[in-house]
């Protein structure tokens, strides 16, 4: 039988490479089409790898617990004459001009990316991604480097460091300067710590926050009087979370005035094409935030059902791809941990994040009877890129959600 490679897949926008979690088609076994043969993770999700045909699994190439880029070699697979020719692969017979089977010797793999004649292929090493080196412990007391010289950060491109996982060392050299002696030093100090390989999802968030911080990033806060939402969610049939009505009642205020969610590139403001909302699912050592779209057009009662199924695809860490786009911005509901206030930092593609805090018993004067009586308060908080909104815009932006909250029966 004819082999063809199994490759690593483009498993989504920006995704670069996945980690293989799990071989499910050990060699010799007989796999039915699209079948997962392999399951892998990447940044944002565990997805699973099809079998491109019915065949047997060949030769394995791929480790678990490594991982490989887009395009690399994991397998051979044994597909019959008809199936080779139908994907691809070559329209002769098979016993005329074979694919050849990359060589694995040692740690040296190889691969193409597609099944050329035998004198044209050329091989080369089978691309492979090393995992970046991250959240190193912090020596105490430590002021942090002012300076890192050209040579120094050419050093710590060669490890996959950063100038954040740097900020705890104080350069001892001229101007602040931090020195090989100081690096080398610092390198020395982290045998004394107990540590951890970080996780992909865990090197993802990390990196998002790297590269949001670039931005000037500002929080305000607003209380909002939860009764009228917690009333309406008695009544509906099916019951939509808090999180929820705050997602419908964002979307609501941004269709309004789409500059809100606009992205500053150069000198104008690139409005968003659809309101999409994302929210935060705490899984495994990190954040996942699925996509709802066009919430705004969309009554809340239609979208329960999506979120609630989101919500479990995400815990699973099995996001569709469709809903693995980011939106225009993120509603977080901090509350469920207790937590009252907080300020949430806006995804790198994002310009706004909506936090919901707990709710809480607080007594609330009342003209209407003449004395406090007891409400639900939570506190909402709008962390917002600064070159897009001000304080004044960012007040009437939360002004406008917290409002729309007192008439879910219009969300």
């Amino acid at each position: 039988m004819p082999t063809i490679p199994i490759l690593m897949p483009q498993l989504g926008e920006s995704i670069a490479e996945a980690t293989v979690v799990k071989v499910l088609a050990p060699p010799g076994t007989a796999v039915e089409a699209e079948q997962e043969i392999f399951e892998v993770e990447t940044n944002k999700a565990t997805m699973g790898i099809i079998a491109p045909a019915a065949g047997v699994m060949g030769h394995v190439h791929a480790q678990v617990g490594s991982s490989y880029a887009v395009g690399a070699n994991l397998a051979t697979f044994e597909v019959s004459s008809e199936d080779f020719a139908i994907l691809g692969f070559g329209e002769t017979k098979a016993n005329e001009n074979p694919v050849r089977e990359p060589a694995c010797n040692g740690d040296s793999k190889a691969g193409v990316h597609f099944a050329v004649n035998d004198a044209d292929t050329i091989y080369q090493r089978q691309p492979t991604v090393e995992p970046v080196v991250g959240g190193l412990p912090v020596p105490a007391g430590a002021a942090g480097a002012s300076y890192i010289s050209p040579r120094m950060r050419a050093r710590m491109a060669e490890l996959g460091l950063n100038a954040a996982d740097l900020a705890g060392v104080a350069g001892t050299g001229s101007g602040g300067r931090v020195t090989v002696e100081d690096f080398e030093q610092f390198l020395r100090s982290l045998e004394q710590h107990r540590m951890t390989p970080a996780s992909p999802m865990r090197m993802a968030v990390a990196d998002a926050m790297r590269r949001s911080c670039t931005r000037p990033l500002a929080t305000v806060g607003a209380s909002v009087v939860l009764d009228p939402m917690l009333a309406h969610r008695k009544r509906a049939n099916p019951k939509p979370g808090p999180a929820l009505y705050a997602i419908r009642a964002l979307a609501i205020a941004l269709s309004e005035n789409t500059a809100m969610a606009g992205r500053l590139v150069g000198t104008r403001i690139v409005h968003p094409l659809a309101i999409d909302i994302g929210f935060a699912v705490e899984v495994d050592d990190g954040v996942l935030v699925p996509t709802l779209r066009e919430v705004d057009k969309t009554p809340l009662a239609t979208i329960v059902d999506r979120y609630n199924k989101l919500v479990d695809q995400a815990r699973n860490r099995r996001l569709p791809k469709d809903s693995s786009r980011p939106g225009i911005a993120t509603v977080t509901n901090f509350g469920t941990f207790g937590i009252v206030w907080a300020t949430p930092i806006p995804l790198p593609e994002q310009n706004l994040v909506l936090g919901l805090g707990a709710g809480t018993k607080s007594p609330v004067w009342s003209d209407e009877v003449n004395q406090f009586i007891p409400v639900t308060m939570a506190e909402l908080t709008l962390s917002f890129d600064h070159r897009i909104l001000d304080g004044g815009g960012a007040g009437r932006l939360l002004a406008r959600v917290g409002q729309l909250l007192q008439q879910p029966e219009k969300l």
